[in-house]
């Protein structure tokens, strides 16, 4: 059976598990064609780190890096019930690898 995620009652087929963070779970997921990611945010204990509202902050930091003008995948919804933000998915390698080998991320 293929596992389905909602987000503010859109379904949601996911695809694989992309990561996990200290906030939360990030899947590739599909709907009408189209690929997304969903963050789902856990609740699991992080020994150096202390939580407030996840979903906040995450809502907040986006919008603060929006206005900095920083380059992010964009975020499309925020689902307060299910703790849940579905993103833009962009293909390809991410920041982090390409930094990695001194590559630029212009």
């Amino acid at each position: 059976m293929e596992e389905r995620l909602t987000v503010n009652g859109k379904e949601f087929k996911v695809e694989k598990l992309l990561g996990k963070g200290k906030g939360g779970y990030s899947y590739l997921v599909r709907s009408g064609g189209e690929r997304y990611v969903l963050k789902q945010i856990h609740h699991e204990p992080c020994a150096y780190y202390n939580f407030g509202d996840k979903l906040a902050a995450e809502t907040n930091d986006y919008k603060r890096l929006c206005a900095a003008g920083v380059k992010v995948p964009r975020l499309f919804e925020a689902d307060r019930q299910n703790e849940r933000l579905l993103k833009e998915y962009i293909e390809g390698e991410t920041v982090f690898e390409l930094v990695k080998r001194g590559e630029s991320v212009e």
